[in-house]
């Protein structure tokens, strides 16, 4: 059994996708980021960056005691890895996984996360800001269009690489996008959105939250956190 410690965030959406997919039995645990939960000793015990998602395996391989895992790419890869579902067997195209695996973890999730953050939510419109990941936005649907240029998906089969993606370009209007400029974004995009277990997931997230309104309180604690929010989350 995996406890899922869950928000209705793109990177929460990773994890649903994953679990929805193999059957794996899961409990659902929200987070609700907005009110603070993710300042809690309990989250904080299994989650030290106060971000969600966060697991909890009550069943590890190895038999030992339950074992908690954060970060959303490092939960795809074990739970990959747990199930033998997703990340390829083979040398090769296990490199390929993890290449675009990382690359989403390290370029696709922060820059569209900053296009979101300057364009919807700070006080300021600042529009330089703006332009700069907007502008960076579109170089990486571009490289996600080249690279799906002749390909199903982006490291052959269906993998954890495009789960990690594939949330992340959900929200493609709010991050000044066309999909009709990317034809093959907006090909695979329509796949990953027809599969069952992705309805599943996004069906689920719906009971959990149905609002994309943000109030100035829940961004104060989404976006006030500092050196002192870590050494006294309760504050």
């Amino acid at each position: 059994m995996i406890d899922l410690y869950y928000w209705t965030t793109p990177n929460g959406h990773k994890i649903t996708l994953f679990l929805e997919e193999t059957g794996l039995p899961y409990t659902l645990h929200p987070v609700q980021i907005g009110a603070g939960d993710q300042f809690k000793p309990e989250f904080l015990a299994i989650s030290p960056n106060n971000r969600i998602p966060a697991i909890v395996d009550r069943s590890p391989a190895d038999g030992g005691p339950p074992l908690s895992v954060f970060e959303s790419g490092a939960i795809l890869l074990y739970l990959a890895e747990k199930t033998g579902r997703f990340l390829p067997a083979d040398l090769r195209g296990r490199v390929a996984v993890t290449e675009w695996l990382f690359w989403q973890m390290a370029g696709l999730g922060p820059m569209l996360g900053q296009n979101h953050h300057f364009s919807q939510y700070a006080p300021e419109k600042i529009p330089y800001a703006i332009d700069r990941y907007v502008k960076e936005t579109g170089r990486l649907y571009a490289v996600l269009d080249r690279r799906l240029d002749g390909r199903a998906y982006l490291a052959g089969d269906y993998s954890i690489a495009d789960m990690a993606c594939y949330p992340w370009i959900v929200p493609y209007q709010r991050q000044g996008q066309a999909l009709e400029d990317f034809p093959q974004v907006k090909r695979w995009f329509e796949t990953i959105q027809d599969r069952p277990a992705t309805r599943r997931a996004y069906a689920l997230a719906e009971t959990i939250n149905s609002t994309t309104t943000i109030t100035d309180q829940a961004k104060a604690i989404l976006f006030g956190q500092s050196a002192a929010t870590v050494r006294e989350p309760s504050r």
